[in-house]
């Protein structure tokens, strides 16, 4: 008999609150990613893992595995215990709808979804929660399906194999098989128990209550039958930030009951906001992320402004004593887009020592950050209502593990 696996609740303690809708830490510390790990029981991503995955797929390990951005996982090995027997598997992703554009930490889930559909492939479904964000926002309906095609446009803009890739918004696709498997996972899930998971309160409505499985049942793949027919049995991967965890613990703790495999998970850190790493950037400061409609001059402005510094007050005590790189946000994303390994390095050391000052690190992430913001700008541009439609046809795909 399978051990049943607890959904445990939400962490919020004194020290830090982590939850799909709130991510803080005390007195604007830094959140506490082993603190996570413990509380959650997910498992650190190890060097182990990440060899595994370049001997599987014959191709480098991403920049976010190598520099430990996706950090904690579960049952990630046995993914790749599956892949190396020939088992497929299919990933599926999201994203919550509830403004305009993206950015910089909201596209950080899709580029490396993006790179493990290129090493493994396989297929892909991207959930847009425009429900969740109608209910959690306070968003008209019609405002949330419009802010989802919106998205879904930066997100195909990521690069996705439109033969390999289902883009569905819930307000469109729940029905069917998706909503007889919404009927399955909320019979076996308490209200006391999702309480405990997602911290309700009697003043939360109904409808916060009830969206959970939802977005759990993505997880299963009878739950797009145009997609998997017959092959209800493959195993499903799940690349996001670890303050989605919540749900899919709730999801894992479901479905050995209802006849499924636990989903694994595939866990990223947050990306820091400008002003220093005490969460995740927040939509509703503009000053505390890059978002991919700046232009040049207000990613410059923003570096300048608003990013952090470990260096120090003055150039002599610079000289001396070096930049806290622990604390150093223009560093940290470095850490996060720059992809030449030999160069990080020497930043590294160079700025450590105090032989390169703020300035110099300011305006490498400038010169970085603009040209990954423009690449994405031409490539939104080419992005169609018609591509859109055809992400988001409900449609088989022929060549999805090709």
């Amino acid at each position: 008999m399978e051990k049943r696996e607890e959904a445990k609740e939400v962490v919020e303690d004194e020290e830090q609150v982590v939850n799909p809708w709130e991510v803080s830490a005390k007195d604007g510390g830094k959140i506490d990613y082993d603190k996570l790990i413990d509380k959650f029981g997910c498992q650190r991503l190890d060097d182990s893992l990440i060899q595994r995955v370049q001997r599987l797929t014959n191709r480098p390990a991403h920049v976010f595995l190598r520099r430990g951005v996706f950090f904690a996982h579960r049952d990630f090995s046995d993914i790749l215990d599956a892949y190396e027997k020939g088992q497929k598997f299919y990933l599926y992703t999201g994203r919550g709808p509830s403004s305009e554009a993206l950015h910089l930490g909201h596209l950080i889930p899709f580029m490396f979804t993006k790179y493990l559909q290129d090493a493994f492939k396989v297929p892909l479904v991207i959930q847009l929660t425009d429900d969740e964000k109608c209910m959690w926002k306070n968003l008209s309906v019609e405002e949330s399906q419009r802010l989802a095609r919106e998205n879904a446009k930066d997100i195909i803009a990521c690069g996705f194999d439109v033969s390999k890739t289902f883009i569905f918004s819930d307000f469109d696709y729940v029905g069917g098989a998706f909503y007889k498997n919404m009927v399955k996972v909320a019979k076996c899930v308490t209200y006391n128990k999702v309480v405990g998971i997602f911290g309700f309160t009697g003043e939360d409505h109904i409808g916060k209550v009830s969206f959970p499985p939802v977005q759990a049942v993505p997880s299963f793949p009878s739950s797009f039958p145009h997609l998997f027919s017959g092959n209800n049995n493959i195993r499903c991967l799940i690349p996001c930030a670890i303050d989605q965890d919540p749900y899919f613990r709730m999801t894992r703790d479901v479905a050995p009951r209802i006849g499924y495999h636990k989903p694994a998970l595939i866990e990223s850190s947050f990306f820091p906001a400008l002003q220093g790493e005490n969460g995740k950037m927040s939509a509703s400061d503009p000053n505390s992320a890059i978002y991919v409609t700046d232009s040049a001059k207000e990613i410059t402005n923003k570096i300048n402004r608003y990013a952090f510094s470990g260096g120090q007050d003055s150039i002599e005590l610079h000289r001396k004593y070096g930049a806290n790189l622990e604390v150093d946000i223009p560093f940290k994303y470095l850490g996060f887009f720059l992809d030449d390994d030999a160069e990080l390095e020497r930043i590294r050391e160079e700025y450590g020592s105090g032989r390169m000052l703020t300035g110099e690190v300011k305006k490498r992430l400038t010169e970085v950050l603009t040209d990954l913001v423009e690449r994405h700008r031409r490539a939104r541009a080419l992005v169609t209502d018609e591509m859109v439609d055809a992400f988001m046809a409900v449609r088989p795909l022929p060549n999805m593990f090709n």
